[in-house]
């Protein structure tokens, strides 16, 4: 069977049938980018239609790298964050143009590359000790579910005391909490597909409340042309001030957020070796370098691994295939845009919210009785979600591993690599 030859499946304890489930479930759960991306780009003076079908294309080419070259279950698509640095810091606060923004993405992505092929992103991820590693996966499942409540309204911005409950009678709120009920329910009853049921399930709840908008006329249609944003680079400042600072930001913050990524799912899926690394790491790596430089071109900002995947993990999607069905919907999103864009946060959050709690298991992995391991490993988890940041997290992680460690006298558990960080993390937060 060539999906068996291709993605190992046997071996990996899955099957055709639960790969594509879980494909399909990760692609519901971050849908949402097709129109969200265009919509943050858009601010910029980019075509917004070209924005929508540039979108598609990266996640649809960088998943097909992650599941042909490195048979993970990993989606990527334009990362959130990413695109608002690019938006509201290299753009319209910087004063750039979006032309020198897509230079910075594409030259970071050049960078990537050359940092996988000579083993030093590897190294990094490596380096990682097994407890922050658990840690990070805790963090991203705290920081996703803040994601999808503050998606749906149930937690807003409150300017006396930071975040605060917002109003529970808001028709986006309650069909979130309806759908966190009935995939609740589903998942206590042992439904296979409950995460996915539970998406359908709360879409159509939104009709009656408005949340969900049906779509207009037909439901097909011809993607749009990426030519007004293809290739779109301003060369002539690329070894400015500007350019360096731009292209160094764009650089951590994809760094640490792929890696974070790919070790909390990772670690909460059990796929990590028994050396504590991750599967194919190099091969995932380069797939998310590629994925980026590949973006730019087609003119959005980083494609990067994505979080939500842990959402087709929780369904079962242990390979490659898992990606290879998201690249496929992807694929499909450009003629039946309307159709896939009906689905609204507030039906999407549910589930973001039900991965964060799948997410924190592997806290129970960590010596908490150690405060050498679970100082550094608080840090990780709370960090994450209070800055709206994996990379801060793992930094703060990071940085307070060194510190205790150093301080208890177990420098032996302190790596070269490790130590490195930690000092350039530090001179980074002191300079900048």
């Amino acid at each position: 069977m060539i999906f068996e030859r291709l993605f190992k499946l046997q071996a990996a304890g899955t099957t055709v049938k639960t790969e594509i489930l879980a494909g399909v479930t990760t692609f519901m759960t971050m849908a949402y980018i097709l129109a969200v991306n265009p919509s943050i780009l858009g601010m910029t003076g980019m075509d917004k239609s070209a924005l929508f079908t540039a979108t598609a294309l990266g996640a649809v080419i960088g998943t097909l790298f992650m599941a042909l070259l490195a048979n993970l279950p990993f989606a990527l698509a334009p990362g959130m964050g990413l695109n608002a640095f690019f938006t509201f810091t290299v753009v319209l606060g910087m004063g750039n143009t979006w032309q020198f923004a897509l230079t910075a993405v594409f030259l970071e992505g050049l960078l990537f590359i050359l940092l996988t092929l000579t083993n030093i992103r590897e190294l990094i991820v490596n380096s990682i000790p097994m407890t922050l590693k658990h840690a990070v996966a805790a963090g991203i499942g705290l920081f996703i579910a803040f994601i999808g409540l503050q998606n749906s309204g149930i937690v807003v911005k409150n300017d006396a005391v930071l975040v605060g409950l917002g109003s529970l009678s808001e028709p986006k709120a309650l069909v979130t909490l309806i759908g966190i009920v009935i995939t609740g329910i589903l998942l206590v009853r042992n439904v296979k597909g409950s995460l996915l049921i539970g998406i359908f399930v709360a879409t159509l709840i939104g009709i009656p409340f408005g949340v969900t908008q049906l779509p207009s006329g037909s439901l097909m249609s011809l993607p749009p042309s990426i030519e007004p944003i293809f290739l779109k680079f301003e060369w002539d400042k690329i070894f400015t001030f500007d350019m360096l600072i731009v292209v160094f930001t764009f650089l951590f913050v994809d760094l640490f957020d792929g890696i974070g990524t790919l070790v909390g799912v990772c670690s909460k899926a059990n796929m990590m070796t028994p050396e504590g690394n991750i599967p194919n790491v190099k091969k995932a790596l380069l797939s998310d370098a590629l994925a980026a430089t590949a973006g730019a071109a087609l003119g959005t900002s980083t494609v990067c691994a994505y979080v939500e995947s842990a959402s087709g993990v929780a369904e079962g999607g242990r390979t490659g295939m898992t990606s290879l069905t998201v690249a496929g919907l992807f694929l499909l999103s450009l003629f039946f845009a309307p159709l896939f864009l009906m689905i609204p946060a507030a039906a999407t959050a549910p589930i973001l919210f039900i991965v964060g709690l799948f997410m924190m298991s592997p806290i129970l992995k960590i010596d908490l009785n150690d405060f050498t391991e679970a100082l550094p490993a608080f840090f990780t988890i709370i960090m994450m979600p209070l800055t709206y940041s994996i990379a801060e997290g793992i930094v703060f992680g990071m940085i307070s591993f060194v510190i205790f460690k150093f301080f208890a006298g177990k420098t032996k558990e302190i790596t070269w690599m490790m130590l490195l960080l930690a000092i350039l993390f530090i001179l980074k937060h002191v300079i900048g």
